[in-house]
């Protein structure tokens, strides 16, 4: 959990505020969004993302470490099945915070707190990525092989044909020349 923040809890005591964002996090989390003060989403947020960072590291410990903080055993079934591998490759960032105006009564700033289960787009690499990933690859290895593989039905059976294309011929090229020079090393 968080580092707790000096002053007035939310509330009442530490206790109280512990249980209450447990509380909203499995609202949360069965919703997918929930309506709240300002506060209390900022004070749920890093809560929430603990929670998912735990559940898609999938294990016994995980799920026991979370069952601490939420009660519900479906709530962290829910979790743990559908929400993990929506955010699997996303990094960070599973929740949304979105402003929606003041409360009627009390005027409390009211936000809207939604998990992001939108996939993520790889970003591109930039072009000086690119050139030191092409640097860091050893010179003397060759690329793998390219396989291109046909289907060819005849008479309802499906057959495979599989072709290999060669794609570097001076690699192997110098492969048959090695022996030759072992064996004139040899004599």
């Amino acid at each position: 959990m968080p580092t707790p923040t000096k002053g007035p809890r939310l509330g009442g005591g530490p206790a109280h505020e512990r249980l209450m964002l447990a509380n909203l996090a499995a609202a949360l989390f069965t919703h997918k969004s929930i309506k709240t003060t300002e506060t209390k989403a900022k004070r749920l947020r890093p809560v929430a993302e603990r929670l998912i960072t735990f559940a898609k590291r999938g294990d016994l410990h995980a799920r026991r470490r979370v069952m601490r903080t939420i009660g519900d055993q479906t709530v962290v079934h829910e979790l743990f099945t559908q929400i993990a591998p929506l955010v699997e490759h996303r990094e960070g960032g599973y929740t949304r915070i979105t402003k929606l105006g003041f409360r009627k009564g009390d005027n409390a700033s009211m936000v809207q707190i939604e998990l992001v289960l939108e996939p993520v787009t790889p970003k591109p690499k930039s072009a000086k990525k690119a050139a030191a990933s092409t640097k860091a690859a050893p010179a003397g290895v060759a690329p793998a092989e390219e396989v291109v593989v046909e289907e060819v039905v005849a008479d309802d059976v499906a057959v495979e044909e599989v072709a290999v294309e060669e794609v570097a011929t001076e690699e192997v090229a110098a492969t048959e020349e090695a022996p030759a020079a072992v064996e004139a090393e040899a004599k």
